[in-house]
């Protein structure tokens, strides 16, 4: 981008945000825009690929302070764009002395004579650093006082099937208009950002390259879901299975499955582990976490029923809810 490009575009236009919003509010409206002109949502369309190439283009400035510092001073410079060339008397030479002119008490249309010394005849303190950082220290005889700058970072999102979540795979994205395939380590879990170094903006003046922080979105498992290396689920077993105890298949992440002994009076809501059936992450596998929901029938044949009954009498004298109005009472 080039110095011209600062003194003509309206960043701030692009954008659709006053010239007075804060970090916040231009961050949301370049992902906004970003997400509505992606290539990926406009495949073949160059009006939307060039409009998002120029958003962000626009939001690069933007969120950098020091950037959005020395485009706001500018502008205001050349009273909100316009184009001179700094040769002497090349085209628009007119309009860039005049426009200096009147900055720095030129009287009227006068030429002001302008050096970049650091004596009191030179520019004012500040203004050369604008300029250098604008035209990179090149040409007009500006010297760059600036060193190096890292480049900003790029936002991206990948969403996960459950399964390479936890097992890791590489996903194709689309960043900045370029395609790139980025690995996702095991494990990972929803809403997890990954940051790879050195794979966002190009720094400047030899400053180090941004980072790409990639956004995992994982999709929903009807049956496990992940806790650190731990998978859990949800095994529904019948009333006597959980009152006399029994032997049951449980389903593993891998596809086989494991037998698991539930002992007897074992009630709802309890966990049993399996250790070393869990996700093999990092070379050490977690466990297998089965919680026992007792299935309660929605009706009942009359055999059932007749059961239920006899076991309800012969049980009468229980009552699970013993001392609870008292504990509820402190």
């Amino acid at each position: 981008m080039t110095g011209q490009d600062w003194l003509e575009k309206d960043f701030y236009g692009v954008l659709g945000v006053p010239k007075d919003a804060d970090a916040a509010a231009i961050k949301k409206a370049y992902r906004r825009l970003a997400r509505s002109l992606h290539p990926d949502h406009n495949p073949g369309d160059a009006a939307a690929e060039a409009k998002f190439k120029e958003v962000g283009e626009a939001y690069a400035v933007l969120s950098d302070a020091e950037q959005r510092k020395q485009y706001d001073a500018l502008r205001a410079m050349a009273g909100g764009g316009a184009r001179f060339s700094a040769g002497p008397g090349g085209p628009g030479a007119a309009g860039f002395d005049d426009m200096f002119g009147g900055m720095f008490g030129g009287p009227g249309g006068a030429r002001v004579r302008y050096t970049t010394g650091g004596d009191a005849g030179g520019m004012p303190s500040g203004f050369e650093d604008i300029l250098s950082g604008m035209f990179g220290g090149r040409g007009g005889g500006f010297r760059s006082t600036r060193g190096p700058e890292r480049g900003s970072d790029l936002q991206a999102t990948a969403s996960l099937p459950f399964r390479d979540a936890v097992s890791g795979t590489t996903a194709r994205l689309t960043v900045d208009g370029k395609a790139m395939t980025v690995r996702i380590p095991p494990g990972v879990h929803n809403g997890q950002k990954i940051r790879l170094r050195g794979k966002g903006q190009p720094g400047r003046g030899g400053g180090e390259a941004g980072d790409l922080v990639v956004t995992v979105s994982v999709e929903h498992h009807p049956v496990f879901s992940l806790v650190g290396s731990n998978v859990h689920l949800t095994v529904p077993v019948t009333f006597p299975e959980a009152a006399q105890g029994a032997t049951i298949e449980v389903p593993t992440l891998d596809g086989g499955s494991v037998k698991l002994k539930v002992p007897a009076g074992t009630p709802s809501g309890r966990t049993l582990r399996v250790k070393g059936r869990g996700a093999p992450i990092a070379g050490a596998p977690g466990d297998l976490m089965v919680t026992i929901e007792v299935a309660v029938p929605r009706a009942l044949n009359p055999q059932a029923k007749a059961a239920v009954e006899a076991f309800a009498a012969a049980t009468a004298g229980e009552d699970p809810r013993a001392g609870l109005m008292a504990q509820a009472a402190q």
